[in-house]
């Protein structure tokens, strides 16, 4: 199971694109900076707000995929 830190980055995704992209779209980021979802926290945020926008990007447009990545980053 994934750590709290990891379940709070995907409620935070899930308006914007939904349950299964917001469980997907975690998993690749942890991946994509070297993790697994058990294993990021609170010093990863910044990497993974970053990465997110251009991730999100293209699925639903520059805006949106900013202010879920500022969501994330808040986190912290």
């Amino acid at each position: 199971m994934a750590n709290l830190l990891a379940q709070r980055i995907e409620e935070t995704l899930r308006p914007v694109i939904g349950t299964v992209l917001a469980t997907v779209s975690v998993d690749v980021e942890a991946k994509r900076i070297g993790k697994s979802i058990d294993t990021i926290d609170r010093t990863d945020l910044p990497a993974i707000a970053q990465n997110l926008v251009d991730a999100l990007r293209l699925v639903v447009g520059q805006e949106l995929a900013q202010a879920a990545s500022t969501k994330v980053r808040n986190l912290a």
